[in-house]
Order: structure tokens, then C-alpha cells, then sequence
């Protein structure tokens, strides 16, 4: 585990992973995550990296080879990350390509994650460095989980996310026995910024925009107020979710997205796929800020 502390948050992060698994108010030790509980959901904040969400098969064609790779990719629960470097406020994470990664993603690339503490804000930083000859396919994104209810006299449904735009907007539903994306959509947003959080949003698994204007969320407990503010201004695709018994919401910001299921599985043109051509770096960043009134 890794710290960062400042006179009003500390932050902790997982070395397997690089995960962010903590944020905590110094003053009131009032935490804002979700503690992992593992028999609901084990998971933190999550770093994905190639891909997101499920393939078609767990596999994907690259110039006629099939490759497999799990959910979410390898990032996750990977032990060969390594802190980089680390300062007062900021802590970088590194992975680079091996023989093992290579025999499901052919491509050689540096991954950083930075977490940086600046006042009552977690900015997270990622970058993709491009080492091969040749251009890279990938897709990336984030996982946080924000504890919800915060406070004892508050339950679940005393929550709601606000945009901050108006939104007219569907999700686009989820096979939820193999994660793939079917061709049916469910409308979400009419006409409105926001959106009221209940167990049962997620009986049909997560909530996935592809066209949502806005780039910044609120969550807001209709009795405390502001809790957190979570900014995207890099990501296209947003993704909400939660076990349905699990007292938080994943706010997720992509690019990218899980396979259809009528892919063809051609990597190079899987939908939201990025290329990054050789020897360029790419970077995309999202932030948490924390309602300064509940660090007082």
C-alpha cells in the first residue's frame, strides 16, 4: 500500500493493480470508497487497460491471430506493476509490456497511472506510451467505487447523480449472461440532469452512455448536500453501476467499451478503439474532488 496525505484528504493505493482503494477526510476520518467488501464486490477502483468490459469469446483478432484477453484487460490484479516514482502529493505507477503480456496483446507500451493530491482533489492520470514500430490498439478507463450511503442517518436512496448538463440519453443494455452489448436500449435521461440512485438501477447490470454531453457528475445526498464532484473531460463513454446489494456507485469513465454481440472481433476497428501510432504517447485524465464542506 502507498499513501498520499495532505492537511485534508489521504489517499491510498494498492501496488497489485495500481488500484486507488481509499480516500479519507483527515480531520472527521470520514471515508468516501467503498471498502471491497468481497462478498458483494471485491473491487476498488479498478485501472482498465486494453480493453473494456467483456470480448466476444474473451478473444479478439489481430492481423489473422487470435489473441484472448479477460474483462477489463490486465491492469487489473496485475503484480508486476511497480511504483515509478513517488513526491510529496503524487505517487506514478508503471507497467510495461513482458513475453507473457505479449502472447495476448502484441504490442510493446509503457502504461503509467499518476494519482496526484491537490487540495481537496484527486487528479488521475494516465499515459500511454506507444514503443513499438508499429501503430498500438487499445481502450481505457476507470472503476471507482464511492461509498453510498456516507453518513449513518442516510440510506441508499437518499442519493442522485447530477450532470452537468441536461441529458436525453439511453443506456445501451447488457447481455448479463456474457457482458456483451445487445442492439436493445432502454431510456434513462428526459430532458433531465439528474438521476436518482436505487438497488434496482442495476438488475440488468450496468447503466453504459455513448453520448452523454456532459463531463462532470455530482453525488449528492439529499440531507448532507454535495459529496463529491467527478470530472471526465477526456472520456466519451460513462458507465454507472452497482451489485445491487452494494451501498456505492461506480461512476466510470471509458474509452472504449465492451464488444457487441455482433462483432466480427477485428480488433482494429472494435468500437471506441484508439490508435496510437509508433512512438507517440497518449494521455487522459479524470479527477475527484471532495465537497470542501465535509473536510472542515
Amino acid at each position: 500500500m502507498y499513501t498520499l496525505e495532505n492537511n485534508k484528504l489521504k489517499i491510498t493505493v494498492k501496488k497489485i493493480g495500481a488500484e486507488l482503494c481509499k480516500i479519507t477526510s483527515v480531520k472527521h476520518n470520514t471515508d468516501f470508497m467503498w471498502d471491497g467488501n468481497p462478498n458483494i464486490w471485491s473491487g476498488y477502483a479498478p485501472n482498465l487497460f486494453p480493453i473494456i468490459g467483456a470480448l466476444k469469446d474473451d478473444s479478439y483478432f489481430f492481423e489473422n491471430k487470435v489473441f484472448k484477453l479477460p474483462k477489463h484487460g490486465f491492469v487489473r490484479h496485475n503484480r508486476d506493476i511497480n511504483l515509478n516514482k513517488q513526491t510529496k502529493d503524487c505517487l506514478v505507477f508503471k507497467l510495461i509490456h513482458n513475453e507473457e503480456l505479449l502472447k495476448s496483446y502484441p504490442f510493446k507500451f509503457e502504461f503509467y497511472i499518476s494519482y496526484k493530491l491537490i487540495d481537496n482533489t484527486i487528479e488521475v492520470l494516465h499515459t500511454i506510451k506507444n514503443i513499438d514500430d508499429n501503430p498500438i490498439y487499445f481502450s481505457l478507463g476507470g472503476h471507482p467505487a464511492f461509498k453510498c450511503p456516507v453518513f449513518e442517518n442516510e440510506k441508499y436512496d437518499d442519493y442522485t447523480l447530477e450532470f452537468s448538463e441536461v441529458e436525453n440519453s439511453k443506456t445501451h443494455m447488457v447481455n448479463t449472461q456474457n457482458g456483451l452489448i445487445i442492439s436493445k436500449t432502454k431510456p434513462i435521461f428526459n430532458n433531465t440532469n439528474k438521476l436518482p440512485l436505487t438497488h434496482d438501477l442495476f438488475n440488468e447490470d450496468a447503466l453504459i452512455f455513448k453520448d452523454l454531453k456532459s463531463r462532470k457528475v455530482a453525488l449528492k445526498s439529499n440531507l448532507n448536500g454535495e459529496i463529491l464532484s467527478f470530472r471526465y473531460p477526456d472520456f466519451n463513454y460513462l458507465g454507472i453501476w452497482a451489485k445491487p446489494n452494494g451501498d456505492y456507485v461506480c461512476i466510470e469513465p471509458w474509452l472504449g467499451i465492451a464488444d457487441n454481440e455482433n462483432t466480427n472481433q477485428d480488433f482494429k476497428t472494435k468500437e471506441g478503439i484508439i490508435k496510437l501510432d509508433a512512438y507517440k504517447t497518449f494521455k487522459a485524465t479524470y479527477s475527484i474532488e471532495i465537497n470542501n464542506t465535509l473536510l472542515h
